[in-house]
C-alpha cells in the first residue's frame, strides 16, 4: 500500500531504490567518519590512562596540588623579599647629575665638577670639587626634598636639576602592589 502511494506520487520503483541506496551510502560514510573520530578519542584516553588506575591518577593529581601549594608559598616569600628590597631601594642613591666646569679662568680641561646623588625622595648631597693649579677643594652640601639650606652656584643647580629630572623606570613608590601588605 505504501509502495502504491509512492508510485501514485509519480515515483517509479527504480527512483525509490536509487534514493534508498544513496541514503545507505551517506549513512555508511557518516558511520565511517564517526568510527574514525571515536578511535582518535579512544587513543587519547588510552595515552592519558596508560598504566594508571583510578588510585594512581588520584595520587598524581594530589602530587600536582602539593606542587601548586609549594609554588604559592615560594611566590609569597618572593613577594616579601621584593617588598624589603623596594623599601631599601627608596633610600638608596639612584638619581645622579654631574656637571664638569672650569672653576678658574685660564684653567683648561674642565677639571672641576659637581656631583649630585639623590634618592627617590630627592634627598642626598652635592659634592663640588674645585680644582686649581696649586690645590683642590671639596665641598659637600646636603639636599632635602630637592632643596639645599645654603646658596647653590650655577653648576650646582644644574647638577641638582639633572638628578631631579631622572625617574626610575622600574619603580614607582606610589605603586599599590609594593606598599600593600598581604
Amino acid at each position: 500500500m505504501e509502495a502504491n502511494a509512492a508510485v501514485n506520487a509519480g515515483m517509479s520503483s527504480n527512483t525509490i531504490m536509487i534514493i534508498l541506496i544513496a541514503l545507505i551510502v551517506v549513512f555508511m560514510a557518516l558511520m565511517i567518519y564517526f568510527l574514525i573520530q571515536y578511535k582518535k578519542i579512544a587513543r587519547r584516553f588510552d595515552v592519558f590512562m596508560r598504566g594508571r588506575d583510578a588510585a594512581s591518577l588520584e595520587g598524581t593529581l594530589s602530587l600536582l596540588l602539593e606542587k601548586v601549594d609549594s609554588i604559592e608559598e615560594r611566590d609569597k616569600a618572593n613577594k616579601d623579599v621584593l617588598r624589603v628590597f623596594n623599601r631599601n631601594l627608596i633610600g638608596s642613591y639612584q638619581k645622579t647629575g654631574i656637571v664638569k666646569y672650569n672653576a678658574f679662568e685660564g684653567m683648561g680641561g674642565q677639571a672641576s665638577f659637581v656631583l649630585a646623588l639623590l634618592d627617590l625622595g630627592n634627598n642626598g648631597f652635592l659634592l663640588n670639587v674645585i680644582h686649581s693649579r696649586s690645590s683642590c677643594y671639596t665641598y659637600l652640601k646636603e639636599i632635602k626634598n630637592g632643596q639645599a639650606d645654603v646658596v647653590l652656584g650655577n653648576e650646582e643647580r644644574t647638577a641638582l636639576m639633572q638628578a631631579m629630572k631622572k625617574r626610575d623606570r622600574f619603580f614607582d613608590p606610589d605603586e599599590e602592589l609594593l606598599n600593600n601588605e598581604e
